[in-house]
């Protein structure tokens, strides 16, 4: 697989999108996407309702050098699709471990791009990860079958706090050694 590198971080090019580094000029599809409470809710930490400046300094954070998390737009636009249509990211943890999250936008649910884009990056590896961790709430069936088909390993429960929410949330944890 060929892997072209913007910055830092590889341009991966996945069946019907690429997997490609977010960019300032994502701001508005992101923040539009994001302040969907459904979005938001499904995450530990997007805020609902979305505060302005709060996709902006999220991407400013992400594609600083030291921001310790590695994020990828799935963009469509070579494909006529959208050209932002979710995002995707490895946190670093320790010892080449790496905890993955994603979102689609709701326009785009139930096309398989999730796990088309977990899968793509998985394939990819870009960072040399031997131990990608990821964990969704518990009321989200849909991410734990994301998971489960991209050949993670259910760990346990445990439970964390959503922004969005603003509340403890419990979830289910899952695990895919690559290395």
């Amino acid at each position: 697989m060929r892997v072209d590198t913007i910055e830092t971080r590889p341009v991966i090019p996945a069946e019907r999108f690429v997997l490609r580094p977010i960019r300032k000029s994502d701001a508005g599809l992101i923040a539009l996407y994001t302040a969907d409470r459904r979005v938001a809710e499904a995450t530990r930490s997007i805020p609902h309702p979305l505060p302005p400046g709060a996709t902006e300094a999220y991407i400013g954070r992400v594609t600083a050098p030291s921001g310790g998390e590695d994020v990828w737009v799935l963009d469509g636009s070579a494909e006529g699709l959208g050209e932002v249509l979710g995002a995707i990211g490895l946190k670093k943890m320790d010892r080449d471990q790496y905890e993955i999250g994603y979102w689609v936008a709701p326009a785009f649910w139930n096309t398989g791009f999730a796990s088309e884009a977990v899968r793509t990056l998985l394939a990819a590896n870009p960072l040399g990860a031997r131990t990608i961790f990821a964990e969704v709430f518990q009321d989200n069936p849909v991410s734990a079958r994301v998971l489960a088909n991209c050949g993670f390993d259910y760990i346990g429960d445990a439970e964390t706090f959503s922004v969005a929410r603003d509340a403890r949330v419990p979830t289910w944890t899952y695990v895919k050694k690559l290395g």
